[in-house]
């Protein structure tokens, strides 16, 4: 992508710029889903496992394919593994607006099994990169070749399952906690007016989220941080934006189950990206050699994970002010996360 010089002055104004349009693109969309999955009668949490977190994604897709071209294989794995445990810190933000515990309102073990699954893949990528890869295949190593594998088990077990499930939840939340949608569906609007509006939120987040890799990119280096920091932050956080606002938006609209299958769905889209990076990643598997970064990256997205879990399944949960104990648990090991990438950089 060209884009003409810029001071770090304007670098930042830019990103503030492309993070704003990205905000609003993205809450439009949640809100524009929620309304569909209403329309078509689907299950939200499927609508935020295969549609949100596929679009959301779209930035990070993006940006790992061009560092994999480019042969930049650190930006890659930091990029990936580093967004994880930063779109789950985005749970708990979220949770400011659920009214209580976000993790107390699923009526099925759907978000169970993801956080399961998702567990599962993270550790396995853990393993493979800390006992590295002894052979290649067309210079594609075996590690991520399991992993694609996995993820597609994954996604079918979770999509059977759905439909499937005879887990049935007690001690369930009062529904009239729930906040009131901040508008709702008239039906004036045609269902492919909706779905044009759809593509075209998509297609914004896609072009405005790129921008804001290139700037921050552009930002990392007019201000001489490290690749590998600012790959599990900055370049994190730009490409986790999109699951930000459509997250809030979906939290704030009542749609616990769309926000919360849009991370972890999100997640794992962020793992089974290793394979297509592989793939154009020509200097062996880019597994191999992978930084303690990346194993960090990797360790506390088990963790953020693994607390979530527990909060599923614990439905009712102590408060620490207005959000349950797991979100805040959660939010403070992603702050302990930066702590300890700044000082392995």
């Amino acid at each position: 992508m060209d884009i003409p010089a810029t001071t770090l002055t304007g670098s930042l104004l830019i990103f503030a710029l492309c993070a704003g349009a990205v905000w609003f693109s993205g809450a439009r969309l949640a809100y524009l889903a929620d309304m569909l999955a209403d329309r078509f009668k689907l299950a939200k949490s499927l609508v935020g496992l295969l549609m949100l977190s596929l679009v959301t994604s779209l930035p990070e897709v993006a940006t790992t394919l061009s560092a994999a071209v480019s042969q930049a294989q650190e930006l890659v794995l930091n990029n990936l593994f580093g967004g994880i445990a930063l779109q789950t810190a985005i749970l708990g933000v979220a949770d400011f607006w659920a009214r209580g515990a976000i993790t107390n309102y699923p009526r099925k073990a759907n978000h169970a099994l993801e956080a399961t699954l998702l567990v599962l893949l993270l550790a396995i990528t853990l393993v493979i990169t800390t006992l590295g890869e002894t052979f290649v295949l067309f210079q594609v190593g075996p590690g991520s070749v399991v992993i694609a594998l996995v993820y597609i088990c994954t996604i079918w077990l979770l999509r059977h399952y759905d439909g499937s499930s005879d887990w049935v939840p007690v001690d369930l939340p009062d529904l009239g906690d729930r906040p009131q949608r901040m508008a709702r569906d008239d039906g004036t609007a045609a269902d492919q007016s909706l779905i044009v509006q759809a593509v075209i939120a998509c297609l914004a987040i896609l072009v405005f989220g790129l921008l804001l890799v290139v700037f921050a990119e552009r930002i990392a280096e007019q201000s001489g941080l490290g690749t590998g920091f600012v790959g599990v932050t900055l370049l994190a956080a730009a490409t986790s934006l999109p699951e930000l606002t459509t997250t809030i938006t979906a939290a704030r609209l009542g749609a616990y189950t769309m926000a919360i299958s849009n991370i972890f769905g999100s997640n794992l889209i962020m793992l089974v990206l290793v394979f297509p990076a592989d793939v154009l990643y020509r200097g062996g598997p880019i597994l191999q050699g992978a930084s303690q970064t990346v194993s960090l990256a990797l360790s506390f997205g088990i963790v953020v994970t693994s607390i979530y879990l527990v909060g599923l399944i614990v439905r009712r949960k102590p408060r620490v002010g207005v959000i349950g104990l797991d979100s805040a648990l959660v939010i403070l090991t992603f702050l302990g996360s930066l702590v300890a990438y700044y000082f392995v950089r």
